[in-house]
């Protein structure tokens, strides 16, 4: 739940939003790395607001029907600033796919395993380039935090390519 307060408390910190708006920020872009993936906003926003992190107030806009719009408290500003500063410290080992194929490396035929692992480097060349114009098209926009993300992930990407061509080489 730790990393779900981070993401709820910091999209609130951007400003006060209803429910529909958080899940719509989480689905189109901090799922793309953070990994979260929320069924519903509101059960933990609910959970949010009994610590007293997060207050509501419903909002009606035009023929619109009645929705709550979700903003931090001074005690959820306060508890969002320990989390992110806990965030930095936090070394959660990085679950990689590829870490079970390699654990029974040695069940498959070495021309096989070859094959497939110049297949996943050439995906990883296609998602380097992507990336790399994505990161181009982002900087031109100024969205500096999706840049730092998407150029951490670029480079853990190319230490993958550079890891799996000498793993070719050894087989």
């Amino acid at each position: 739940m730790i990393g779900n307060e981070l993401v709820l408390l910091g999209l609130l910190k951007e400003s006060p939003k209803h429910g529909y708006e958080i899940k719509k920020k989480i689905k189109d872009i901090l799922s793309l790395f953070a990994g979260i993936d929320l069924k519903s906003v509101y059960y933990p926003l609910r959970i949010l607001e009994k610590k007293g992190l997060v207050e509501k107030h419903a909002s009606k806009e035009g023929r619109r029907p009645k929705r709550f719009v979700y903003a931090l408290t001074p005690k959820g500003q306060n508890h969002f600033q320990e989390l992110l500063n806990k965030s930095f410290l936090n070394f959660n080992r990085p679950q990689f796919s590829l870490d079970s194929s390699l654990y029974f490396l040695e069940y498959i035929k070495p021309a096989i395993a070859k094959r497939r692992l110049r297949a996943r480097t050439q995906v990883l060349k296609t998602l380097s380039a992507t990336l790399a114009k994505t990161i181009t098209s982002l900087r031109a926009k100024r969205s500096f935090s999706l840049v730092r993300i998407l150029e951490h992930d670029l480079q853990m990407i190319e230490a993958e390519s550079r890891f799996l061509s000498s793993l070719i080489k050894t087989l």
